[in-house]
């Protein structure tokens, strides 16, 4: 966890992927673009069936990845090409369904044996996370979890006595997607994460520019975190690796020019 921690020594940008997409060799340039673009934190997503959280982008970056033959593992090697390059943190993102079928205690060991530095279950309620708090303690995880504008205090309260590592903010109701303009309640949300939490607190959902990251972190956030423009950048790149490596690349530095202060 130190990693995350050393992340936040300045305004942290967080990158999502899609593990194996478009297939898992080019999955790795796209993480090696990651690292070499600037990203402090990079969150390896496992793709699947049904990710009811997720917008059109993201959606059609998990058929890819799955079509090509991607399993829980293949994020796990992911994660282990980006630990062999970096000392970036790592975050395994996921729904809940892949770590019931694997069992809490493999998917965490497996996680923290290739690199990882904490997991973030999307459709996980805080009521129900005792089996993976238990994980995360025994491998030296974080357990990263969730907040929307809508959660009441009481409940930013309770999630705050779980978490570790950082909180991630949704900035916006609905589903993943790049977005003309952040909601102002995203700004309400930060100024109560930041009286309610005691780890850094980042900013996702509908980021693609530097001005939207830029606001976020002049209202205050510690971090924002960047996925469906980075998924779009390699779906719109698919014929040759350099452009993916590039695109991705110039994606990170151009956003990452928004929150450096």
């Amino acid at each position: 966890m130190n990693r995350i921690k050393n992340a936040f020594s300045k305004p942290a940008f967080v990158a999502y992927m899609v593990a194996g997409d478009p297939d898992t060799e080019r999955s790795k340039i796209v993480a090696s673009a990651l690292v070499e673009g600037g990203a402090d934190i990079i969150e390896v997503g496992i793709p699947f069936t049904d990710p009811v959280a997720d917008g059109p982008v993201i959606q059609a970056a998990d058929g890819r990845a799955l079509s090509s033959g991607a399993v829980p593992a293949t994020a796990f090697e992911i994660a282990g090409h980006i630990r062999s390059i970096s000392e970036v943190a790592i975050v395994i993102f996921t729904y809940i369904n892949p770590i019931i079928r694997m069992g809490f205690d493999r998917f965490y060991a497996e996680a923290k044996a290739n690199g990882a530095d904490a997991v973030l279950i999307v459709d996980m309620p805080v009521e129900e996370s005792e089996e993976a708090l238990e994980a995360a303690e025994k491998h030296g995880l974080a357990q990263i979890f969730l907040v929307s504008i809508t959660t009441s205090e009481e409940r930013m309260k309770k999630i705050a006595g779980k978490a570790k590592g950082f909180a991630y903010l949704i900035s916006a109701l609905g589903t993943t997607g790049q977005r003309d303009k952040i909601p102002d309640e995203a700004l309400d949300l930060i100024a109560r994460a930041k009286k309610t939490f005691d780890i850094p607190v980042v900013v996702g959902f509908g980021i693609s520019e530097p001005e939207n990251a830029k606001k976020m972190i002049d209202a205050g956030a510690d971090g924002v975190v960047v996925g469906s423009a980075i998924v779009a950048a390699v779906g719109e790149n698919l014929k040759s690796d350099d452009a993916i490596y590039e695109s991705v690349k110039g994606l990170v530095e151009k956003i990452r020019s928004g929150i450096v202060h």
